[in-house]
């Protein structure tokens, strides 16, 4: 299953320029550009010359941000062994192909599984329990924004598993965990770390046991993009790079929208982190093994 990048070059832009607090007068002076090249580059019609000085004023990495605009790259990541990815339809007006992730991760071993948000349909993650033999043990919620626990209470009818979500955030029929709390799955341990900004208590869940570290973000942060926190732009990216930047490089990130990425690629191609690419090895060096 391939899912097209969530944000494209215009979303990267006009998320950071929100983020920033500046109106497209005021970002449109100090790139030195006019408005109308403004308005057309967010409308989606590139431009590079006018893409490199608006992303100096936003402190964008604009070699990345041509890359996205170009298709020239996508985040090369496979879900190890005991991570299954759903994706299902989620259309909103003016954004009818928006698709939502969801995720099951088990123990090879024991079969012991914990869910991550529901998305739009749980039906093929209940299915998808029956087919590979395993006992859910919980459904972990990422944030509470309707599209990622839209089918919560099937999911829980079918599993009998219970939910859980951050104490700063509610969701009916989903019982509250504390910051400190961690999950246990078979030979699992999931760590529960907030991501807040996108949503007031967004989390991550960091999965350790597995080939690779594995990190369930949620809408904090996706493949060259993140999540829009026009009102905790900075706090977001701070914990963003704190918390999920700072795991191995082959570390999966699991984002709510879009591809499957890792923390290398991120590293070396997200545009809103231009001073991790003077930092980062070569792409394939991070990724290589399981081992």
């Amino acid at each position: 299953m391939t899912i097209r990048i969530e944000d494209c070059f215009e979303d990267v832009i006009s998320k950071t320029q929100a983020g920033l607090g500046l109106s497209n007068d005021a970002l449109a002076k100090s790139s030195g550009v006019s408005e109308e090249a403004l308005s057309s580059l967010k409308a989606g019609k590139f431009d590079e010359r006018t893409a490199r000085d608006v992303a100096a004023v936003l402190k964008l990495d604009a070699g990345s941000l041509i890359d996205l605009a170009n298709d020239s790259w996508f985040p090369q990541a496979e879900a190890p062994e005991g991570v299954l990815c759903f994706n299902t339809p989620f259309p909103i007006p003016g954004y009818e192909e928006m698709t939502v992730n969801s995720y099951i991760v088990f123990d090879p071993e024991s079969k012991s599984a914990v869910a991550f948000d529901t998305g739009a349909d749980a039906a093929e993650m209940i299915q998808a329990v029956k087919e590979h033999g395993l006992k859910l043990e919980a459904i972990l919620i990422t944030h509470a924004h309707s599209d990622h626990i839209k089918d919560l209470l099937s999911l829980k009818s079918e599993t009998e598993a219970p939910a859980f979500i951050f104490e700063k955030e509610s969701v009916a029929g989903a019982k509250p965990f504390a910051a400190d709390k961690v999950f246990s799955c078979g030979n699992l341990i999931i760590r529960p770390v907030e991501t807040s900004g996108h949503s007031k208590g967004g989390t991550t869940f960091v999965i350790e046991g597995l080939s690779r570290f594995v990190a369930i973000v949620g809408d904090a942060l996706f493949a060259g993009s993140v999540g829009g926190a026009a009102s905790a732009w900075e706090d977001a990216l701070a914990m963003i790079r704190e918390k999920i930047l700072t795991l191995p490089d082959n570390a999966v990130i699991c984002p709510g929208h879009g591809p499957l990425t890792t923390v290398a690629e991120e590293k070396a191609h997200n545009p809103i982190f231009p001073e991790l690419k003077e930092k980062q090895a070569p792409v394939l060096d991070a990724v290589g093994s399981d081992a």
